[in-house]
């Protein structure tokens, strides 16, 4: 009973946290993305890449800028990899394989942070710090400015301009992750996780053979692998690892780094569209969903039944002890319902129910809260689905802070919410119907089945985390889940920014008796709603194969 009293002392502590920083911070975000100055270092980097930042974009402009830039960070960082073996401080490790290359460069610049290597390993020191933990901020960035986008296609009226890429990149890395990157490095240094650049060194005899360790700059890649809601670990364990992650404070700090800009980015959309009350239901969907995994989770660890169970206090397997079952069960939720990936256990290892609950989160499109920027515009496309449906029940033409949802915005934002479902649905048969893929699994049944599916459920929807179990370092696998990450970050963007346009180009139409209250409780449970039915629905027959076929036979 004491464990489950300190988990719910631990989640009382996380809304606590989050409540003090959520309005200064929220404020805070909306000045720097409608501020018309540009600091000094700004100017410096806008001149060296030749923007001009005053000149405002429309949507195929703002995209374009996307995808490019994109696209440049992507080759960048597979040569980086390729050449490794030439670069100073690569601890002696040899360049990366063409197809790990691929994989990884395309996983960090997507913000997915999927890896299939041992992290302490495969790289060295400048391509974890000069390589994947730029990407860390740039791709973190690079979300952000895609929900602002959206967010001013809502707020502006009779133009199609929304605003310039370069500056709303810059001045995310900059004045936001950059900072609170620096202060969440300080806390971890000073709760134990290691900041140096040494090599490798043997720290003691263990199962009859030495161990081997590097050094690495890990807590400042650590603050904004959680901050940006990255994932990627420095090294294999991923945050259970005691370098990373070393106190059951370090780890409910942590958490707390992972869920503070995407619940935060809620009250910068109030500011940004004039009505804070608008941002405040967005924020109650999102807890909502947020509240419920976490105390599901909580509950299937703790009262697994079985002796081994009982006499551990729950399901233990795969968990750090100095984490516990609370800890864990908070981590991986706000992992999975984010698009960060981290982990700090293994959630193979899980019962059957609280790995589904993980791949479920995954699927919902990662909106309670979400990623960085990504969380916020997701919710937004449902928002509008939502609208969309209220619209049909009641004969009226939806509309949805003062723009209209018409037959273009639907299809918009229909074909977003089908991307990730198609990636994950198809990949996941071609794998189990072809002999070499299921190869790679340790386990046959539902719970083989799970892995596979986990593993394209965490690429397509660009989470990163690992199901255990499988082998996913081949060429098919990243080959594949390279694509399913690339298509299902970009793809979204595409109709997000489409969207975003159409709704910039729209008049305000004005508010009447007739018109649905979209500030108000009842339009947060309508859209906590159809949620669940338009996106849970959708996996419900894989994750009956998978997952709940596990749990009922346990």
């Amino acid at each position: 009973m004491s464990s489950q009293i300190a988990g719910v002392l631990q989640l009382l502590a996380l809304i606590t946290a989050l409540a003090l920083v959520h309005r200064p911070l929220g404020d805070y975000m909306a000045k720097v993305y409608s501020s018309g100055r540009h600091y000094r270092p700004e100017r410096w980097i806008y001149r060296v890449i030749g923007a001009d930042p005053a000149a405002e974009m429309r949507w195929p402009a703002y995209l374009r800028a996307v995808l490019a830039f994109s696209a440049v960070s992507v080759l960048l960082l597979y040569l980086m990899q390729r050449v490794q073996g030439s670069l100073p401080g690569s601890l002696g490790f040899s360049s990366i394989d063409p197809d790990q290359a691929f994989n990884t460069a395309v996983s960090f610049v997507a913000n997915t942070n999927w890896q299939s290597y041992y992290g302490e390993q495969a790289m060295g020191h400048v391509v974890q710090t000069g390589g994947l933990a730029v990407q860390n901020f740039v791709s973190a960035a690079v979300g952000m400015a895609v929900a602002v986008a959206l967010v001013r296609g809502f707020s502006r009226s009779r133009t199609g301009e929304l605003g310039n890429f370069w500056t709303d990149l810059v001045r995310g890395t900059v004045r936001i992750l950059l900072p609170i990157s620096v202060i969440g490095a300080v806390v971890l240094v000073a709760c134990g996780a290691i900041q140096n650049f040494s090599g490798i060194h043997q720290v003691g005899q263990f199962l009859g053979g030495p161990q081997e360790w590097n050094g690495g700059a890990v807590a400042s890649q650590e603050a904004i692998k959680e901050l940006g809601t990255n994932g990627g670990g420095y090294f294999n364990a991923n945050s259970s690892h005691p370098f990373e992650n070393p106190t059951p404070l370090s780890n409910l700090f942590e958490i707390f780094l992972i869920l503070l800009i995407p619940f935060a980015l809620t009250r910068t959309f109030g500011r940004m569209v004039g009505s804070p009350k608008q941002g405040y239901a967005i924020l109650g969907a999102m807890a909502v969903i947020w509240i419920g995994f976490t105390a599901l989770m909580m509950w299937t660890e703790f009262a697994h039944r079985g002796p081994a169970f009982e006499i551990a206090g729950g399901a233990m397997e795969g968990k750090e002890t100095r984490f516990g079952i609370a800890g864990s069960s908070l981590f991986a939720v706000a992992t999975t319902l984010t698009s960060t990936g981290a982990v700090n256990s293994f959630h193979s290892s899980y019962t059957g129910f609280g790995g589904g609950i993980t791949m479920l989160g995954m699927q919902l499109g990662e909106i309670a809260p979400g990623g960085v920027g990504s969380g916020l515009y997701g919710m937004l496309i449902m928002a509008v689905i939502a609208v969309f449906i209220a619209g049909l029940m009641v004969g009226r033409t939806p509309e949805y802070l003062g723009k209209k949802i018409g037959t273009r915005q639907i299809k918009l934002a229909a074909c977003y919410i089908l991307v990730t479902p198609a990636l994950v649905l198809g990949f996941t048969a071609v794998a189990m119907a072809l002999p070499t893929p299921a190869d790679s699994m340790t386990n046959t049944g539902a719970h083989g089945f799970s892995e596979i599916l986990y593993a394209y459920t965490s690429g397509a929807n660009n989470n990163g985390s690992a199901f255990a179990g499988l082998n996913a370092d081949t060429p098919w696998f990243n080959t594949t889940i390279g694509i399913a990450m690339a298509l299902g970050r970009f793809l979204p963007m595409v109709f997000v920014l489409a969207l975003a346009g159409s709704l910039a180009e729209q008049q305000p139409v004005p508010t009447t008796a007739g018109t649905l209250r979209t500030d108000k409780p009842l339009y947060a449970g309508l859209l906590v709603g159809t949620i669940l039915t338009v996106t849970g629905l959708t996996y419900f027959p894989a994750l009956a194969l998978g997952p709940l076929a596990e749990g009922l036979a346990s």
